[in-house]
């Protein structure tokens, strides 16, 4: 019998190995290749050329910092709540109120964090306009604690009240009968027990800290951090994969110190017989101090988060406070919203039901076997690389690994990168909670003739029903609000409704983020409800002392377990066994365009007798420039509308564009390659906050060299060329008018004025601008005058020095589908001949022969740069730029 239990889990093991290796090891290793292999083969260069740059070491210190504190923070928050919750008489209204606000943020996407603290305690804020002060800095350290904090407590408290739910109670009696003090019995009866636990949360919110980027990317400042550092290298304004892939490595460094923590303090666990139902001794002042702490806690956690519920329902936050639900009506009446949601849905549902599984399996080895220690250590690896590992880094090395095979842009590749990405945490649930059990239920079944199989899904299942509902409750609230990694693996038919607010974000609708956000709230928080209130009376009836109730339980347990399973797997059914959906004959278009250029281009179309002939789907610069890199031909898109500079790199290294087959005439002096044709021209500005100017007694800018002058200092925003290619406007103008030598000094004082606001992203300095965080920023003229046409306090300067343009360009991606590619030219055409007369209204800049360009919006100052705009030229400009720091 013990040699048949033994081939089950080993079975088990081996399963576990296989979809580990192919879904998480052999994708890794098709990134971290690039760290050793170069066009000349292998090679250290890379690495050399990492730790050679300037502030990569500080980079690595700071978020080993930033990440240890919020870490120390979180743990111990967390210990509190779950301490008042289970060792406390707290009344229990404020126990209900502490387990739903404890879990509250990781109920949104996390890429709202960072607008909802400057939008909470920023100069404009709604707490800094409440108290009438800003009372900290929200920019770099302060702001990173803060939100690093906010986003891992809930992970940290998870972890830390499921495993308080199995320690045995009794034991602090037989302490205080034994005449212990009240210090020796907390430590030895509640700190011991849960010292594996409080490491591993520890270890969990310190990497969840060390690898997220969306928090550093909105309040970082100019406190860099390693993950700013690879999304600089990976999908910056160059992206290099080779360098991103050693920086990758790196923050796999601290997995080694994490599996030793975990490996030793795995002596120190406690199992117990039985658990026992104690009453807790009566304790006011402990129940009294507890609770307060408890409750200001939870209070500090959902204020920031207060302003979601209020900006997108007045008419110009915080400029204009009147009532509406136009916002609201907006985004509801969007074209694919429904079948976005559906989406989310249905991949949330997939992914909890088989990430519970998954974990629950892991979680049996090495919790509920003597199975080789060896082994056991091999499943705490793989928990703490998935841990480790950044999603962005998970998403392209799936890019890389699955580009070209049947499960590219499926609902499949998005159920699997969640299920591995999000692997740890519910991992951990699964063995902090087994590993409490009476060790000894499985050689008492097995002595009565049951398997190990029965014996699991009889005893130690229906005992582990309360931490099945939260694994699965886990999965799903992650799957909706999840970002990072299946950003780059969606295609047009498979989007999320978190891809679509990563598209709002590049247009800058925060209006409509924070809606798609309270509908992804709503959501969360009714699956959270139901998989609670099955955990809540699966608790009650265990506490059931009557012996003739012992198989009605059973049999209610079974019924109650199978039910939320047969609800998730209906709503996957909408997933078609998670593939493509859509017409396969429709043109994809993958585009970077804004808004209004969608709109432009698909009137073209649609007036020219395309309507349903094709579909777009949106990504951000960085996104998009990775999938061209990465997936080349085999990329989804039979089109592409990108930064034209992208596009030449992407020829370059994969040649995936057809050339046209339709003449164009360019005016004089651009010049364009034969296999794309531009379709736009977009300029730099200033972009200035009229009433922030006013208020700090600002002169108004006429010139980029003014954002040197001192009076500014503390007021500008611009981007960093190295993440963007929207500051490459303002180095040219720099460059082009003062040179190197005088252009050098201009611009360190530039961004010494700057200070915490270089942003990552084109569009930030326009965001401070309109949050009123900054009174100028430096961005794209066409959205600074849309900004101004609706009202708001934005206007825009065209600086003397000049508005000097970047063009996007329409290509078509080469396939075996000779008759796609034909309509493809065609469309691609009519964007040219039909659309330009509607994009040139939004970007006002003529390309072509015999265009009219609007004087309304025409800029004073277009210049076009000496040399012609490659990446090399661009390469050389962030080296430039580089310099100024």
């Amino acid at each position: 019998m013990k040699m048949k239990t033994q081939k089950e889990i080993k079975s088990i093991f081996g399963i576990l190995c296989v979809v580990f290796a192919l879904f998480l090891i052999i994708p890794l290793a098709y990134v971290f290749r690039y760290a050793f292999v170069g066009n000349a083969g292998i090679t250290t260069e890379f690495f050399s050329e990492v730790f050679s740059e300037k502030g990569f070491t500080t980079a690595v210190m700071n978020s080993l910092k930033v990440s240890a504190l919020s870490a120390c923070i979180s743990t111990v928050l967390a210990f509190i709540l779950s301490y008042t919750v289970h060792y406390t008489n707290t009344k229990e209204p404020i126990k209900k109120f502490i387990k739903t606000a404890a879990v509250f943020p990781m109920l949104l996407p996390t890429i709202t964090y960072g607008f909802a603290i400057i939008y909470s305690f920023g100069k404009q804020g709604l707490i800094t306009t409440l108290l009438g002060r800003q009372f900290f800095e929200i920019y770099g350290l302060n702001g990173l604690v803060l939100g690093f904090v906010i986003y891992t407590l809930p992970i940290s408290y998870m972890l830390t009240s499921n495993t308080m739910r199995y320690v045995d109670k009794k034991f602090s009696i037989v302490s205080r009968v034994m005449g212990d003090s009240p210090l020796r019995t907390f430590l030895n009866t509640v700190l011991r027990p849960l010292a594996g636990t409080l490491a591993a949360a520890f270890i969990q919110t310190f990497f969840l800290s060390f690898t997220d980027f969306g928090i550093p990317a909105s309040i970082g400042g100019k406190y860099d951090t390693i993950a700013s550092t690879l999304y600089s290298e990976m999908l910056g304004s160059i992206p290099n994969f080779n360098t991103g892939a050693v920086v990758a490595l790196v923050m796999l460094i601290p997995t080694a110190v994490g599996i030793g923590v975990l490996t030793y303090l795995e002596r120190f666990n406690i199992r117990y017989q039985k658990i026992s139902n104690v009453e807790i001794k009566k304790g006011p002042v402990r129940d009294t101090v507890f609770s307060i702490a408890s409750v200001l806690v939870c209070v500090s956690i959902i204020i920031p988060f207060i302003v979601i519920f209020i900006a997108p329902f007045v008419k110009m936050w915080p400029y204009d406070m009147t009532p509406t639900l136009d916002n609201f009506m907006k985004i509801i009446e969007t074209a694919n919203l429904g079948e976005v949601y559906l989406n989310s849905i249905g991949v949330a549902a997939a992914t909890a039901v088989i990430g519970m599984i998954l974990t629950y399996c892991a979680a049996l080895v090495t919790s509920r076997s003597e199975i080789n220690p060896k082994a056991k250590s091999v499943i705490e690896t793989i928990s703490l690389i998935t841990n480790t590992v950044p999603g962005m880094v998970i998403g392209i090395a799936y890019l890389l690994m699955f580009t070209g095979t049947s499960i590219q842009n499926t609902f499949t590749i998005l159920v699997i990168c969640t299920v591995v990405h999000y692997f740890s945490t519910p991992y951990l649930m699964f063995k902090n909670s087994l590993s409490k059990m009476n060790s000894s239920w499985e050689t008492t079944a097995m002595l009565m003739g049951d398997t190990w199989i029965k014996t699991i899904i009889r005893i130690v299942t229906p005992n582990s029903f309360a931490t099945i509902c939260e694994v699965l409750s886990y999965y799903f609230v992650n799957a909706m609000v999840t970002i990072s990694a299946v950003v780059f693996l969606v295609g047009a038919r498979t989007a999320t409704i978190t891809t679509k607010i990563k598209e709002l974000q590049y247009f800058a609708k925060f209006d409509e983020i924070f809606i798609l956000s309270i509908m992804i709230l709503i959501t969360n928080v009714v699956v959270k409800a139901i998989f609670q209130a099955l955990a809540n009376r699966k608790t009650s009836e265990s506490e059931e002392k009557e012996e003739n109730k012992g198989e009605r339980r059973k049999m209610s347990l079974k019924k109650k377990l199978v039910l939320p399973l047969l609800c998730l797997t209906m709503a996957v059914a909408p997933l078609a066994g998670c593939g493509k959906t859509g017409s396969s004959d429709q043109v994809v278009i993958y585009s970077n365009a804004d808004e209004e250029a969608i709109e432009a281009m698909s009137k073209a179309l649609d007036e020219n007798g395309y309507e349903g002939q094709y579909t777009v789907q949106t990504f951000g610069t960085s996104e998009l420039g990775g999938k061209l890199i990465a997936e080349g031909t085999n990329i989804e898109a039979d089109m592409v509308t990108m930064s034209s500079f992208y596009l030449d790199s992407a020829q370059e290294k994969n040649d995936m564009f057809e050339k046209r087959n339709y003449d164009i005439k360019t005016l004089d002096g651009i010049d364009v390659p034969d296999f794309y044709a531009p379709i736009t021209s977009q300029e730099g500005a200033i972009i200035v906050n009229t009433e922030m100017i006013k208020e700090n007694n600002l002169p108004m800018p006429t010139c980029i060299k003014d954002l040197a002058k001192p009076e500014y200092k503390g007021f500008i925003s611009v981007t960093d060329v190295a993440s963007s290619s929207t500051a490459w406007l303002l180095v040219q103008a720099i460059i082009s008018e003062y040179g190197e030598t005088e252009g050098k000094e201009i611009l360190s004082a530039i961004y010494e004025n700057a200070g915490d606001h270089i942003e990552e992203s084109g569009s930030a300095p326009l965001k401070k601008a309109r949050a009123g965080e900054v009174a100028i920023g430096f961005g794209l003229r066409h959205q600074a005058v849309a900004d101004k046409e609706e009202g708001l306090p934005i206007d825009y300067v065209d600086p003397t020095e000049g508005n000097f343009s970047l063009t996007e360009s329409v290509a078509v991606v080469k396939k075996d589908d000779a008759e796609k590619v034909e309509l493809c030219q065609e469309m691609a055409k009519c964007i040219i001949e039909n659309g330009r007369e509607y994009l040139i209204q939004t970007y006002p800049n003529a390309i072509y022969e015999g265009e009219k360009t609007d004087n309304k919006n025409h800029s004073k100052y277009p210049k076009v740069f000496a040399e012609p705009l490659t990446a090399e030229l661009l390469e050389k400009h962030i080296e430039f730029s580089d310099s100024c720091k």
